[in-house]
């Protein structure tokens, strides 16, 4: 009858909308924490819909304070049972040295170690001189850096153990995602290579 596909699309809206306060987990219990970068396209790129993760973007899709906290979260009290890291190439983390970046800061602002890093907590500075460069997280690795993230939130007390932890590089010139340190066009063969197979075949 009609009356019951118009109250299931009801419940299903205020389920949607109501989530949180229902207790109910995104559709995967997953959590991804990718760049903000514009040419990657994070629910393609993991064939995801909406709905179906909590998705967290910063500079470089790198575990900091703020992706402690909301993946301490979502695991801890909205469901999530696995987080997703993905990084990529041509990454703008990898396009300067930290040194330079800092130098830049310090003549835009002064003295970077009285700078506080969330407006809602003043006291929340970076005290040692070197700390602001640390705090940047530039890189020149994608993949051991996208492992590195993997350890990061392995080790966290704030993470539970029966997390699922997984890191991907995207790479921007295939459009598609693979292992750290898994490059597939380190292993595909030339043409005279080709030719030398097909003669021991």
């Amino acid at each position: 009858m009609l009356y019951e596909t118009l109250d299931q699309q009801i419940k299903n809206y205020a389920d949607w909308v109501l989530r949180r306060q229902r207790g109910i987990p995104n559709n995967r219990r997953l959590f991804v924490v990718a760049c903000m970068d514009e040419r990657l396209p994070v629910e393609e790129a993991l064939g995801i819909d909406k709905g179906d993760a909590h998705i967290f973007r910063n500079a470089g899709g790198l575990v900091t304070d703020d992706v402690i906290r909301s993946a301490m979260l979502t695991t801890n009290f909205f469901g999530t049972e696995e987080i997703i890291i993905v990084n990529h190439t041509e990454c703008g983390m990898m396009s300067a040295k930290t040194e330079t970046l800092v130098q830049a800061m310090k003549d835009k602002v002064g003295n970077l170690e009285q700078v506080a890093l969330d407006p809602s907590l003043p006291e929340l500075t970076l005290t040692d001189p070197n700390a602001f460069g640390r705090w940047i997280k530039m890189f020149d690795d994608v993949d051991a850096i996208s492992e590195a993230q993997v350890k990061f939130l392995r080790n966290h007390p704030f993470i539970p153990a029966h997390v699922s932890i997984h890191s991907y590089v995207y790479e921007v010139e295939t459009g598609r995602l693979r292992k750290p340190h898994e490059r597939l066009a380190e292993h595909v063969n030339d043409a005279r290579t080709m030719i030398e197979h097909a003669y021991l075949a």
